[in-house]
């Protein structure tokens, strides 16, 4: 029998990564991300980089380190020691959401910091999630003596009234106050790891859109899609930037599986009247 030893695309790697919420790998998936743009890139190169890392802070630790403490000497060694942080110069740059650049630059997005720093405070035994705070990432950590939320961008811990502050024009805008407002708890539920690779594909999908880099934008598609398969505006996303990239074919395949499934949507008629069109080019 001969066996099949090619080895899997990009895609088909992370497919294999994605296909269960049991034992998500969180990290290694969101390595995996920067393959379309690096695509010589070793993803256990670098895991191995992230477990050096982790190593060389438990050699500072003694063994029975309360959780306080290692909370303290992760924050130090990571914020301070490494000087990891946001990109404030170029938070747009799509380099902020690939770990093999943040590692190397020490410089990344909330988002793409805070899994960085999830895996080493996972690693030392603290109870450690992401947060998928309005408009911004936040981790939290959960010790014996209460929960600390921390901004991934800056290191800094953040009280229930500065969480609060932060808070308050989006719920301005969404019309979440006075006998519409929401516990501020709702806001601090810890992030499926799911969840957070979807952010982390979606701020890289406004980044290209905003450019208009319709071949980027497709690959980012394909993987939300391998991610979230009954996301239907996703489909819509992709066959418009198919479109875009005068790939009519693709783009009616898309387009009617949104129309198919997302029937109630607002933008049925404008995407009704796309598909048409695609339909009336292909034939002139």
């Amino acid at each position: 029998m001969l066996l099949n030893l090619t080895a899997p695309t990009p895609l088909e790697y992370f497919g294999a990564l994605v296909q269960s919420d049991e034992d998500f790998p969180l990290l290694e998936t969101a390595v995996s991300l920067a393959q379309d743009e690096y695509p010589d890139l070793d993803v256990q190169q670098v895991l191995g980089d992230v477990d050096q890392l982790l190593a060389r802070l438990k050699r500072r630790l003694p063994a029975d380190a309360a959780p306080l403490h290692r909370l303290r000497m992760l924050n130090q060694f990571f914020f301070q020691d490494l000087s990891f942080g946001g990109n404030v110069n170029d938070y747009c740059d799509p380099d902020n959401s690939y770990i093999n650049v943040v590692l190397r630059t020490r410089r990344g997005i909330q988002i793409s910091l805070a899994v960085l720093w999830i895996e080493l405070a996972t690693g030392l035994g603290l109870n450690a999630r992401g947060v998928c705070f309005p408009g911004h990432f936040m981790v939290k950590v959960n010790l014996p003596k209460g929960q600390v939320v921390i901004d991934p961008f800056s290191g800094q811990s953040l009280s229930r009234e500065e969480l609060a502050e932060r808070l308050e024009p989006y719920q301005r805008r969404s019309g979440l106050v006075d006998e519409f407002e929401v516990p501020l708890g709702l806001y601090l539920q810890a992030a499926p790891a799911r969840d957070i690779i979807a952010r982390m594909l979606r701020n890289l999908k406004e980044i290209h859109k905003a450019q208009e880099d319709w071949q980027r934008l497709i690959a980012v598609q394909d993987r939300l899609l391998v991610l979230l398969p009954d996301a239907w505006a996703e489909f819509r996303d992709r066959g418009l930037a198919h479109a875009e990239q005068g790939h009519a074919a693709l783009a009616v395949t898309d387009l009617e599986t949104y129309l198919i499934h997302a029937q109630d949507a607002l933008d049925i008629d404008v995407v009704a009247e796309r598909v048409a069109q695609l339909r009336r080019e292909k034939y002139q």
